[in-house]
């Protein structure tokens, strides 16, 4: 403490202003402090902001979930953008090339169906041998000079299969100017006694022709209960009929194995129970009862055939009452 101040201090008075000043001095000390304390935090939050930037979003070098979110809507943006565009393209790549196409397919008809190339120059028929020719290429309407396109192969097949003997009709173009007509024909396998005359069928049923002639080398069958109305070529036997043919094809085949077919000129389905065969050279009737057991009770038929060559009268085959499934034969002489 130098002289003037050792003096001041000497003075009351002085002394107590110079605690005052020491206090003041003190506590201006204080306040900077303060103020420097309250800066540094200043400082650092504001160094906090810049390390957390709100514009960039980063936070200690880390991309931040939203803008990656938002990077990736973007992307997904552009990306359906692109999706679009893509369609878009492949849209017209395909209408372009259907369009081109539809020309392309319009151009070959129409040049197909205008140009002479294509007219027809022969027309061939081939496995018909009850039908002829003339009467195929009559019902198919074909010509030759016409366009071997224009006509319709179902449209064909239905009109060549209105004739009875016609079972099934293929067509074969072949280009640029062949027409084959493949035919597959019914064959006439009986007569049926119909009226004054008879009806030729197949062994399906099919009425194939009407005629007052028969067919020499075919049996007939007689005792049909189809209508006479329905007796039309082209309809077919009713059920009933149908279901009794199958028992006359079966007396035909074995027949053909004990090669006795020749001999039957009848057969008489009028009672399912009670066939009858007719033999118009051996002069004999046979009774076999009905559709059972056919093979066993034409096991008889040729031994009998035999031993009564010449004779007149009617054969029985009847059942044997002592034996299952047994048949006994026997031969009445007519008087």
């Amino acid at each position: 403490m130098n002289k003037q101040k050792k003096k001041q201090n000497d003075d009351p008075y002085n002394f107590f202003n110079n605690i005052i000043e020491e206090q003041e001095e003190k506590k201006d000390t204080t306040n900077k402090e303060k103020i420097k304390e309250r800066q540094k935090r200043i400082k650092q939050k504001k160094e906090e902001k810049e390390q957390f930037d709100f514009e960039t979003e980063t936070v200690i070098g880390m991309t931040n979930k939203n803008n990656q979110n938002k990077k990736i809507e973007e992307k997904q943006k552009l990306t359906r953008k692109q999706e679009k565009i893509l369609k878009k393209k492949k849209k017209i790549k395909r209408i372009i090339k259907f369009i081109t196409l539809v020309l392309i397919i319009t151009g070959g008809t129409i040049f197909a169906l205008v140009s002479p190339i294509f007219n027809i120059e022969e027309i061939k028929i081939t496995n018909n041998e009850q039908i002829p020719t003339e009467t195929i290429l009559s019902l198919s309407e074909l010509q030759t000079g016409e366009n071997i396109f224009k006509f319709s192969n179902n449209k064909l097949e239905k009109e060549i299969k209105t004739n009875p003997y016609i079972e099934n009709v293929k067509i074969k173009r072949e280009i640029p100017n062949k027409v084959e007509i493949i035919i597959q024909e019914r064959q006439k396998n009986y007569n049926v006694e119909f009226l004054n005359g008879y009806a030729y069928i197949n062994k399906q049923g099919y009425i194939l022709e009407i005629s007052e002639q028969k067919i020499e080398n075919l049996p007939i069958i007689i005792g049909i209960s189809t209508e006479n109305e329905q007796i039309v070529a082209g309809n077919r036997l009713n059920t009933t009929d149908l279901n009794k043919l199958e028992t006359v094809i079966q007396i035909m085949n074995i027949s053909k194995n004990y090669e006795i077919q020749e001999k039957i000129s009848t057969i008489d389905i009028t009672d399912k129970n009670n066939y009858i065969i007719y033999m118009d050279t051996e002069k004999k009737a046979i009774y076999i009862g009905d559709e059972s057991n056919i093979s066993n009770k034409m096991l008889y038929i040729p031994t009998i055939l035999k031993e009564n060559k010449g004779k007149e009268g009617n054969i029985y085959i009847d059942k044997d009452k002592d034996t299952v499934n047994k048949y006994r034969a026997r031969f009445r002489e007519k008087v």
